[in-house]
């Protein structure tokens, strides 16, 4: 399942679904592995977002520190 194109809300959204259909018993034996890979895809999308947007405010703290500086 490819979905980098997710927004990280959707993403988010996406896998508190799954989460929450895995605590209330509402996913067959069936779908457990699938949606289990799902939400590992989805964790992943979540993390690669949140790293990027680190390095972004990292950089514009860097930025703004500079400019006090000088």
């Amino acid at each position: 399942m490819e979905k980098i194109d997710l927004s990280y809300k959707k993403a988010y959204e996406q896998l508190q679904n799954i989460v929450s259909q895995m605590e209330n018993g509402q996913l067959q034996i069936d779908e457990l592995s699938k949606n289990i890979k799902e939400a590992m895809d989805l964790i992943s999308i979540c993390k690669s977002k949140l790293n990027a947007i680190e390095v972004d405010v990292n950089s514009l703290i860097q930025e703004i520190e500079k400019q006090n500086i000088q």
